[in-house]
């Protein structure tokens, strides 16, 4: 394990709903993301994984400063991000980049490609026009698109090809951290195994940490070296990912997998959920996922703390 690079503590994110014919009035509040913390080693891939709407892209664009935390801290080689500014904002967004869903929507249709691609490096960095210019052609290279490239515009590309720009694009700075939210999930499988290995190449070369949300288990246990379960703002099972994907704890995190990711008939562990997953605006009290959990109990009204289950493995669940 290496050295910690971002840490999340104690994170929420809460968001007021206005209710009333211009909103004036608060009818209470969605708790998007309630409470954890993680980190993303030096050189290292991290994923938080589950359904739509436990928090993750939330978590994701708090990392990115696009929002402000309601409460916790989130801290890159130790200094809090929103502290921040002038040159050292700048030097945060420089080591912070971030690869989203749609390479289609994520690139400027008025620009070429030149221009996407240079753009975070001429924002962030002191470089003169030839340098950005031959960054610019090192990092098309690195993903593997030609310098003829850098003249056309997003719509002349395939999905894979642009997505291989806006990686580019997040590269050409050199970050520490690449934020990757859903980054093959609008493409084709064949293009998906291109671009995964790609993230795996340039890790290796770089050494660069990646945060990957998704809710794809197939993508995660491709590329992930630890895996964080989400669940209703909350998380309820921390592992190494061949640990996780093998002995996984939390009845969630093992209904998860067994419907993703099915094994051989003779090791399904057989965990029936049913119900729908509970709005973070009215969720439960006590354990979040004791609506839906088939091992129920009295003490599960009470929210049950994270608790080492094995080495570096980690529950939050009144089994364990």
């Amino acid at each position: 394990m290496g050295q910690p690079l971002m840490q999340v503590t104690d994170l929420k994110k809460h968001f007021p709903v206005k209710v009333g014919s211009a909103g004036l009035r608060t009818g209470g509040m969605v708790r998007a993301v309630d409470g954890i913390s993680f980190s993303v080693d030096e050189g290292r891939t991290l994923a938080l994984v589950g359904e739509s709407g436990c928090g993750k892209t939330t978590t994701a664009r708090v990392v990115l400063r696009l929002y402000t935390p309601t409460e916790g801290s989130v801290e890159l080689n130790g200094r809090d991000i929103n502290e921040l500014e002038g040159a050292d904002l700048r030097w945060f967004r420089a080591n912070v980049q971030a690869v989203f869903q749609d390479p289609w929507s994520s690139l400027s249709p008025r620009m070429r490609v030149s221009g996407i691609v240079s753009e975070p490096l001429v924002v962030n960095r002191s470089v003169t026009k030839n340098e950005s210019r031959q960054e610019m052609m090192a990092a098309l290279e690195r993903v593997g698109l030609k310098s003829w490239h850098s003249e056309l515009f997003p719509h002349e590309f395939s999905g894979g090809q642009r997505q291989r720009i806006a990686l580019a694009a997040a590269l050409i700075t050199n970050p520490k951290l690449v934020v990757l939210d859903e980054p093959v999930s609008a493409l084709d499988v064949s293009v998906q195994a291109q671009v995964l290995n790609l993230l795996q190449d340039i890790q290796d070369e770089l050494g660069t940490s990646y945060l990957l949300i998704s809710h794809d288990l197939a993508t995660v246990r491709q590329v992930a070296d630890r895996v964080a379960v989400m669940y209703v703002g909350q998380i309820v099972e921390e592992a190494d990912a061949g640990t996780l994907f093998a002995d996984p704890k939390h009845p969630y995190t093992q209904a998860l997998i067994d419907s993703a990711l099915p094994i051989h008939p003779s090791q399904r562990r057989d965990v029936v959920v049913t119900g729908e997953t509970p709005s973070p605006l009215d969720a439960p009290s006590g354990c979040p996922f004791k609506t839906r959990c088939p091992f129920v109990m009295e003490i599960c009204d009470v929210m049950p703390e994270s608790r080492p289950v094995g080495a570096g493995h980690f529950a939050a669940c009144h089994l364990y």
